[in-house]
C-alpha cells in the first residue's frame, strides 16, 4: 500500500485498520520524597526556593572535608619530621661519643705514631726566671 492522501482512502477501511494506540501518562511512583514534597510540609515551591541555602550546606560540607583531609597530612608530615629530628638527634648524640673517644690520649697516640711522632716519656717541667732584686 502506497501512501495516500486521507480523503483517496475510503472511510470504513480507515476505521478497520488504522488502530489508535493511546499512550499512558507515566506517573511519579509514590515514594517517601515525592509524598513529602507534594502532600507533606514542604510544596515544591518552597523546596526550590531553599535549594540555594542547601547548595551552600553543600559546599560548606565540602570545604569541611577538604580542611579534615588537609590537616590530616600536616599532621602526617609533621610526624614524619619528628622521626626525621629524632633519628637526626641520635645521629648527633653517635658521632658526638665517637668524637670524643678518638680525641683521647691513646686513641690521638695511636694516630700520630704513624707520622712519627711519639709521646714523651719524660714529665713536664716547669720553667721559672729569676728576676732582679736591683731593678
Amino acid at each position: 500500500m502506497t501512501n495516500r492522501l486521507r480523503t483517496d482512502i475510503p472511510e470504513e477501511m480507515v476505521e478497520s485498520e488504522l488502530i489508535v494506540e493511546e499512550k499512558t501518562v507515566k506517573e511519579i511512583p509514590e515514594n517517601f520524597l515525592t509524598k513529602f514534597l507534594s502532600n507533606g510540609f514542604i510544596a515544591a515551591d518552597e523546596a526550590t526556593r531553599a535549594l540555594p541555602f542547601v547548595l551552600f550546606l553543600g559546599l560548606l560540607g565540602m570545604i569541611y572535608i577538604g580542611n579534615r583531609h588537609l590537616a590530616e597530612k600536616n599532621i602526617r608530615d609533621i610526624d614524619k619530621l619528628s622521626k626525621e629530628v629524632h633519628e637526626l638527634t641520635w645521629e648527633y648524640k653517635v658521632t658526638k661519643a665517637d668524637l670524643a673517644y678518638k680525641s683521647t690520649l691513646s686513641e690521638v697516640a695511636k694516630r700520630v705514631d704513624t707520622l712519627g711522632i711519639r709521646e714523651s716519656i719524660q714529665p713536664a717541667q716547669k720553667i721559672t726566671i729569676k728576676e732582679d732584686a736591683t731593678q
